[in-house]
């Protein structure tokens, strides 16, 4: 059977497209003489109701939704959110064209370049996101309750694992398999198979400071509330996270790591720091990388890992 990887990942970048933008169009349809909060709103930022309306009349302003704030955000962002789009739906569909998976070696100088690449990304929505508003306000710095990160990132990483274990259980790796499918990432298999002691720490620094650093600053930070600014609290949970898991290029990978995009933006919602999503992408990746260095040695299988 004909590997349907390529055909699933390409038809979610081209899903998560249609429901921002189908959802962006209702959003921008005026409802009544209700008016959006405008930019420049004071309050809005820090959860405080804005002034009513001159003169009493008409609707109260509709206030954000959850703790992430999307005051600062302009039209122009969207060229940023698509910035991101198409990097990672570019380097895929790029990525079809080359020789197959089993032929990929990643040597240092290249795991060096891929992580010099993912600051890069990070690095540019920080340049975009930081004209109007400064890192606190932006990334929620400041967190007064970030003790609760010791109970939230591993209560995360075992609602992940309860997630692999059902998808192991129910027959889903299985049936991926049936279909030709690859059930262990690329960058999994090479921690599991690598002997070159600086390929497997750039690997496992990647994996636990890289990843959970730059994918949020991207994903989390810049590209989720974008898409929240102009279409809405779900469709932006929807694509962001949509569009994090097929930008993984692998198509196992795909459910699980949706529900674990989803999580981060669940948690981000909460909190209104980049903290804690960061703490607990760090969290899960780190135990994965563990339990994938003791599988080396073990011959056990190993589940894909964001």
């Amino acid at each position: 059977m004909t590997d349907p990887t390529a055909l699933v990942l390409t038809g979610s970048f081209a899903v998560a497209l249609g429901i921002f933008v189908i959802s962006a169009v209702i959003r921008a349809v005026p409802a009544g003489n209700q008016r959006q909060v405008a930019p420049e709103d004071p309050g809005v930022a820090d959860g405080r109701v804005p002034p009513p309306l001159p003169g009493g009349g008409g609707l109260p302003p509709r206030l954000p939704v959850g703790r992430v704030p999307v005051w600062f955000y302009r039209p122009s962002d969207l060229a940023g959110a698509g910035f991101v789009f198409l990097i990672f739906a570019g380097l895929f569909l790029g990525s079809l064209g080359v020789a197959p998976k089993e032929a990929v070696v990643l040597d240092p100088q290249v795991l060096l370049v891929n992580i010099g690449f993912q600051f890069g990304i990070a690095g540019i929505v920080a340049i975009l996101a930081l004209r109007r508003a400064g890192w606190e306000a932006w990334l929620g710095l400041r967190w007064p309750a970030w003790q609760w990160v010791f109970l939230l990132a591993p209560a995360a990483v075992v609602f992940m694992w309860l997630v692999f274990g059902g998808l192991q259980v129910s027959g889903y790796v299985e049936w991926m398999e049936s279909l030709g499918v690859k059930t262990v990432q690329d960058t999994v298999k090479l921690l599991q198979e690598s002997k070159d002691p600086l390929v497997l720490g750039l690997m496992a620094a990647a994996a636990v400071i890289v990843a959970p650093l730059c994918e949020e600053v991207v994903f989390r930070g810049y590209f989720y509330p974008v898409l929240k600014k102009f279409a809405g609290v779900w469709p932006a949970a929807i694509c962001s996270a949509l569009v994090f898991a097929a930008a993984h290029g692998n198509l196992t990978a795909l459910l699980p790591l949706f529900i674990f995009g989803g999580l981060l933006v669940f948690i981000y919602e909460k909190t209104g720091s980049i903290w804690a999503p960061i703490a607990v992408h760090f969290c899960f990746n780190s135990a994965t990388v563990i339990v994938q260095m003791v599988a080396r040695h073990c011959d056990l299988p190993l589940q894909p890992a964001p």
